[in-house]
């Protein structure tokens, strides 16, 4: 079946199976391998991007199901070369170790902030409860979100 999404603001098109999943689809058509494909399971949550905005799974979503939709991907954060705050705040933090679950971090953390600015420290951890992260025992990452959203903050009083 002949498929058209768009990824990051552009079209991309392609002759795909109805089987193949959304992750597999951002990986192989466009080639935006920002988006890890792991567990195959919807557990570790490293393939999350956005769908119409709110944070999905692509290791469990049809491609042919986002046809009509908006995805956007971690590839997406990064504009005219300045990273999105919500990179910033997990460099800043040292919330990237082994970098595996960080797109999918990424992507939930830009969802919440977008919807909540100002998430107190449980609202984060309710967040990113649908990812998996083996190495920061994600005190780095809740405090790289509280500094994503402060400097969201001090941003859009200083405009």
């Amino acid at each position: 079946m002949q498929l058209k999404i768009t990824i990051n603001g552009e079209p991309v098109s392609r002759d795909v199976e109805p089987r193949q999943l959304l992750v597999h689809y951002i990986r192989e058509t466009p080639g935006l391998t920002g988006t890890h494909w792991g567990c195959d399971t919807s557990n570790c949550g490293a393939c999350v991007v956005l769908m119409d905005g709110q944070p999905v799974k692509s290791c469990t979503i049809l491609a042919a199901m986002c046809e009509g939709h908006e995805i956007r991907t971690v590839e997406s954060l990064e504009s005219d070369g300045r990273l999105d705050p919500v990179q910033l705040g997990f460099h800043e933090h040292h919330a990237l170790h082994c970098g595996f679950c960080t797109p999918g971090m990424l992507m939930t953390t830009r969802a919440l902030l977008d919807e909540n600015p100002n998430p107190s420290d449980e609202e984060i951890r309710v967040a990113i409860s649908g990812a998996i992260c083996r190495c920061t025992g994600y005190k780095n990452i809740v405090s790289a979100v509280r500094w994503a959203a402060d400097h969201e903050a001090a941003t859009r009083q200083e405009a």
